[in-house]
């Protein structure tokens, strides 16, 4: 979606790369280091499906094994690259290291579109693709842990695993060999809506500093903030329901492929959902106004923006249009180098994707260490915690029968305050502590270099900071 004018992807990451170590006292050995894609392993292999052969091509990127395991999803997607791969596996690897989770980064993509081939046809292409990996250890608990991304879900997960685990039948940990799969296939609770999750979360800690909402033109805090959302898939219908219905802010604008729904007054993003579920897109949805020309939405006055589908989607052909004053990147480098400094220039404040988009690999290392540990997390402390809570209740209960003290609990706190922490609480509590601490790190070079204009350079020096620091302890 770039215009000629402007980089591609992969020069975009590039771009901002170089912008980072420029501020920075890198050897030049080192910075090359970090800079490079270490390997890309490119696979094309046959499956006979309705009576005859087809061939298919998948790539893995291996960026950085400054910490190992190496971390990424894969996509099916019909325009895969080995450029796009590998600078998703870049990003991966930045991503990973803001957030400290102990991974490199990796990225893996087929060439295929998901909607060409049934359930059955798509199992064995995902085998076969899984298969090609993993011989070659590309595929493994403690080398390199796929997860779901663009195009693939908890579904091709659990194939992936189940096909690892039949090559590999004595490895105890074969379930740690890739994240997002089911629950009941060796998941954790709250995988699916890791990523949306952790874009509320990040607007969330944003606006816990006023100076920081004031650098984008706004005050207050997300209730009422009027939102944008690009593309109402796994990511965006997350991030949009949980800001709509726990922070009340208002949904004014969905875009999707067919166009766009917009409405003052805030969209249902439950029905909206629904109906894409139902009719493949928003044309003819009963909620809001029908815009044909979904992306002129991007363009259209809101307080916040969030892309969430494709990278490219903003680019110089629209950036000078662009009205939101904060964006938050749930998608991959849905910013264009060229627009990301078009926007800078307007005084436009955006939460780079190396942050913003950190849920799914965060909860995804949760996952892989309750695989290693087999044991799913608050099995041991959930009761002992609801016990000791009952003492404490009970000792309330006591002193608010004295009806001298003239007070007592209130209706549902009891019910509230007993129920111990379970998996899911625990994932959203880990989530929500990683994205305030890295955006604590990110917000200390933003405010405290005069040199870093902005978060996404503040990002990048915080990571690549950190992974220099890996690469000396191991004597480089």
């Amino acid at each position: 979606m770039n215009t000629p004018n402007e980089p591609s992807f992969r020069e975009s990451v590039e771009l901002m790369f170089n912008r980072a170590v420029s501020l920075m006292d890198l050897p030049p050995g080192l910075e090359n280091k970090i800079r490079v894609c270490n390997a890309t392993y490119t696979v094309r292999f046959g499956v006979r499906l309705r009576g005859q052969i087809h061939t298919f091509t998948g790539y893995r990127a291996v960026h950085s094994e400054h910490m190992e395991p190496v971390k990424g999803g894969i996509r099916f997607a019909p325009n895969v690259h080995q450029d796009e791969v590998e600078a998703l596996a870049a990003l991966m690897t930045f991503k990973c290291a803001l957030v400290e989770t102990p991974f490199g980064g990796s990225k893996g993509g087929l060439c295929i579109d998901p909607r060409e081939w049934d359930e059955h046809e798509l199992e064995q292409i995902t085998r076969r693709f899984a298969y090609e990996l993993a011989k070659r250890d590309l595929i493994h608990p403690s080398q390199n842990v796929p997860a779901p991304d663009m195009g693939t879900g908890e579904r091709e997960m659990a194939w992936i695993a189940d096909q690892y685990a039949r090559m590999n039948t004595t490895d105890i940990n074969a379930r740690a060999c890739v994240t997002g799969k089911p629950l009941n296939a060796g998941g954790i609770a709250g995988r699916v809506e890791a990523t949306g999750r952790g874009v509320q979360y990040a607007l969330q800690e944003f606006f816990r500093y006023p100076e920081d909402i004031a650098k984008a033109g706004l005050e207050g805090s997300l209730e009422g903030k009027r939102i944008i959302v690009q593309g109402l898939g796994n990511v965006g219908y997350h991030a949009a329901k949980f800001l709509s219905e726990e922070d009340g802010a208002k949904i004014v604008g969905i875009i999707e492929r067919d166009g766009a729904l917009t409405s003052d007054k805030g969209l249902n993003v439950e029905a909206v959902r629904e109906w894409i579920n139902e009719n493949g897109g928003v044309k003819g949805c009963p909620e809001g106004q029908y815009v044909e020309n979904g992306d002129s939405m991007l363009e259209a006055p809101c307080d916040i923006m969030i892309p969430a589908a494709l990278e490219g989607v903003i680019n110089l052909s629209n950036a000078e249009r662009v009205q939101a004053p904060l964006i938050i990147e749930a998608a991959n480098g849905p910013i264009t180098a060229g627009a990301d400094e078009v926007l800078r220039e307007k005084g436009c404040v955006i939460i780079p994707d190396l942050y913003a988009n950190a849920g799914g690999v965060t909860v995804s290392y949760f996952e892989w260490v309750k695989n290693l540990s087999h044991i799913r997390f608050g099995r041991m402390g959930k009761r002992q915690e609801e016990a000791q809570h009952h003492l404490l209740i009970n000792e309330l209960e006591r002193l608010s029968a004295d009806k001298q003290l003239g007070w007592e609990l209130s209706p549902d706190f009891k019910a509230r305050f007993l129920r111990g922490a379970g998996e899911i609480e625990l994932v959203r509590s880990g989530l929500d502590d990683t994205m305030r601490t890295a955006y604590q790190a990110m917000r200390a070079v933003w405010h405290g270099r005069d040199d870093v204009e902005d978060l996404r350079i503040a990002a990048y020096l915080v990571a690549i900071d950190r992974i220099a620091s890996s690469y000396r302890a191991k004597g480089l």
